[in-house]
């Protein structure tokens, strides 16, 4: 049996004959978002067998049906010349000034129903942002943890730990961190989103 000189080379090549249903440019995205994983793993782990990495990486079949998964049911694949991504049914900016607004409304209405909207809008910001084309999974899942787990989770531990009561001046400067954090998360998004969508 013939074996290659350069697997990651076969890899990516397997990976784009799997990928021709795709359009080109989501294709050639999917294919530099591999090879740059391929990249960051060999050099963080110098001494690893790159079969071991592909391997991690998954069968190139899944990897399409994930970005094919990803793209959404209305996405259109290429049938003889490049058909586009459509775009998006939510503009990318909602689910993120929904994030944001999530902790806003709860600052603003302390009492009911602000904490109540507040965690509507935390809750359907993230699945927004889960659902959209305008990001790649790992953005989503970082953007994810950024504006809805650890701010959810910060207001937890305060409310858990009674330190809420020690001072509204305290409270209002842990609101404020998490809002800064919430709005440096967002702005990220905002930069890093997919602009050709078609």
């Amino acid at each position: 049996m013939k074996t290659s000189a350069d697997p990651v080379r076969d890899y990516l090549a397997a990976v784009g004959r799997e990928a021709s249903a795709l359009p080109a440019d989501r294709r050639q995205e999917l294919l530099a978002d591999l090879a740059e994983h391929i990249e960051v793993a060999r050099a963080e782990r110098p001494g690893a067998a790159i079969g071991g990495i592909l391997a991690e990486l998954g069968d190139p079949r899944a990897i399409v049906a994930t970005a094919l998964a990803e793209a959404g049911p209305g996405a259109r694949v290429r049938s003889g010349g490049d058909a586009p991504v459509p775009r998006g049914r939510v503009h990318p900016l909602v689910p993120l000034l929904m994030l944001t607004l999530s902790l806003l409304l709860t600052m603003v209405f302390p009492n009911h129903p602000g904490p109540l909207v507040g965690v509507l809008f935390r809750i359907t910001g993230a699945v927004l942002l889960c659902t959209s084309v305008h990001w790649t999974a790992v953005r989503k899942t970082t953007g994810v943890l950024l504006t809805a787990v650890v701010p959810s989770a910060v207001i937890g531990v305060w409310n858990l730990s009674g330190t809420g009561s020690l001072s509204d001046s305290g409270a209002f400067a842990a609101n404020l961190v998490t809002l800064a954090l919430l709005a440096c998360a967002s702005a990220w998004l905002w930069r890093v989103r997919r602009t050709r969508l078609g």
